[in-house]
């Protein structure tokens, strides 16, 4: 089971949204990473079969991505913007959307009560969907994306909105989806790739920057990150030098964490790289190359 991109554009008007993206994406976690503007929904939408590609390949398990009927078979979608009809019942509503989906009743009586227990709305079936939390909302756009069982799970920035304890619920259970699925998710925040993918690729400005395992994106930050204190006089000319990645106050003065791709001694100390320091270090890289 596998997706595979093969010289993906977009085009809107005159603007490129997406230049020539190649991609294979196999079963398990895998992630999208870029800044917002970058491309990612826009593929997303490519390949929930939303928006159509202006030139490439996209095959879903050997199906052609034109062949929009059968893709749909296989795949859930979950937009970062979603909602239903907000008086209906949270147990009404995935029943609504099954009949859409031209399930079978038997089924969607059997799928609805599997997948609350599994989203952990059970207690909530008959609370109306505008009355729920945030987290019970995305738990709930899980549900929904599940419905017809699909292999693929497209998830776009998912724990938008969602507080600390909400966001750990939410990557245990896609962890526990991925096991039999391809699930792709699209966020602009390091750490969330990092707690639950194993592979990722980063877009910037329509192009793909990286792909490849989690541990290699975290290896192109390695000897590029230092921390030093600084007098509160002297910040700006400091960020006319160096990369600031995060300031804060220390004392009188202010202590900087910040890139730099010479090494450096003395009063700079180097940091071991996180994956926000390397996401940060590629996507500065790459823009002072084609600027």
């Amino acid at each position: 089971m596998e997706i595979k991109i093969e010289h993906l554009s977009k085009k809107c008007g005159n603007k490129n949204i997406l230049k020539d993206i190649c991609l294979n994406i196999p079963v398990g976690m895998y992630g999208l990473l870029g800044e917002n503007g970058a491309g990612k929904t826009t593929l997303m939408r490519i390949l929930a079969t939303v928006s159509e590609p202006t030139a490439g390949m996209v095959q879903i398990n050997g199906v052609d991505i034109k062949n929009k009927k059968k893709i749909r078979q296989i795949i859930g979608y979950l937009p970062q913007e979603f909602s239903v009809y907000p008086d209906m019942s949270v147990y009404s509503a995935l029943d609504y959307l099954g009949i859409l989906a031209e399930l079978p009743q038997k089924i969607r009586k059997e799928r609805i009560n599997q997948l609350l227990k599994q989203v952990n709305l059970e207690q909530e079936k008959n609370k109306r969907f505008k009355n729920l939390s945030g987290g019970m909302k995305r738990r709930f756009g899980i549900a929904q994306a599940l419905l017809n069982n699909p292999e693929i799970l497209i998830i776009d920035e998912p724990t938008a909105g969602l507080d600390p304890e909400e966001r750990l619920r939410f990557y245990n259970l896609l962890s526990e989806l991925a096991m039999e699925r391809i699930i792709i998710l699209s966020t602009h925040i390091a750490s969330d790739i990092e707690a639950t993918c194993s592979k990722a690729a980063v877009i910037c400005r329509g192009n793909v920057i990286f792909q490849g395992d989690i541990s290699e994106l975290i290896k192109l930050g390695e000897n590029k990150v230092y921390t030093a204190t600084i007098q509160q006089n002297k910040l700006e000319e400091f960020k006319k030098k160096y990369h600031i990645i995060s300031i804060y106050q220390n004392g009188e003065n202010i202590s900087c964490r910040f890139l730099s791709d010479k090494a450096l001694q003395g009063e700079y100390v180097s940091c071991e790289a996180s994956i926000e320091d390397s996401y940060i270090y590629l996507l500065s890289d790459y823009k002072k190359e084609v600027e």
